[in-house]
């Protein structure tokens, strides 16, 4: 398993190794001890969730407030998305920037995102099957988001914007500027992980 530092160091993307022959192929899609020493935190996962998702389908970017801030480990198993993460982090050097990386059921390529990032992600395929684990539980009271189309994200989302499908709750997400939210909550030198 290869582990590599995004433009966003605290972002890593995970190239798992992939045995495949004659009949199919075998990878370990998840190492907690190699994941630990990577991050230099103790990540327990608690739920996996999956979504199938139509082309054009944008989902996020989604983000919860502590005490039930996630950090999430995503990947595709069919088909293809844009999956993009934003940094909300007040006080960090990369705060409003963002990563965004090709995850497909093909490269098998997966990313660690901590605590303090929005997340969501574009289907660039006919489908996706998304699946991902997170180490802290759903809140209803604590989800929160960010507009995806935000201007000063400056994100590229690889299709045409008046072709993508949103659900009702993310087409009324704030911009940056506007989120509603204590910054202080995901300081950049506070530990998340506590």
């Amino acid at each position: 398993m290869e582990f590599i530092n995004t433009s966003i160091p605290e972002i890593i993307l995970i190239k798992p190794k992939v045995h495949q022959d004659n009949r199919g192929y075998f990878v370990e899609s998840y190492l907690q001890q190699e994941l630990n020493n990577v991050t230099g935190h103790k990540v327990n996962f608690c739920q996996d969730n999956e979504t199938s998702s139509k082309s054009g389908v944008i989902r996020g970017l989604h983000f919860q407030l502590p005490p039930f801030a996630q950090s999430k480990l995503v990947r595709v198993i069919d088909g293809e998305v844009l999956d993009v993460s934003v940094d909300i982090r007040k006080g960090s050097p990369t705060f409003g920037k963002h990563v965004a990386e090709r995850l497909s059921g093909t490269n098998k390529h997966q990313l660690f995102i901590p605590r303090g990032f929005a997340h969501g992600f574009v289907v660039l395929s006919e489908k996706a099957t998304f699946l991902y684990k997170v180490d802290n539980y759903y809140s209803a009271k604590c989800d929160s988001g960010l507009a995806f189309n935000d201007p000063a994200l400056a994100i590229d989302w690889i299709l045409p914007t008046d072709n993508l499908l949103l659900s009702e709750k993310d087409k009324g997400l704030p911009i940056l500027e506007n989120l509603d939210y204590e910054c202080s909550q995901f300081s950049y030198l506070k530990n998340l992980y506590e």
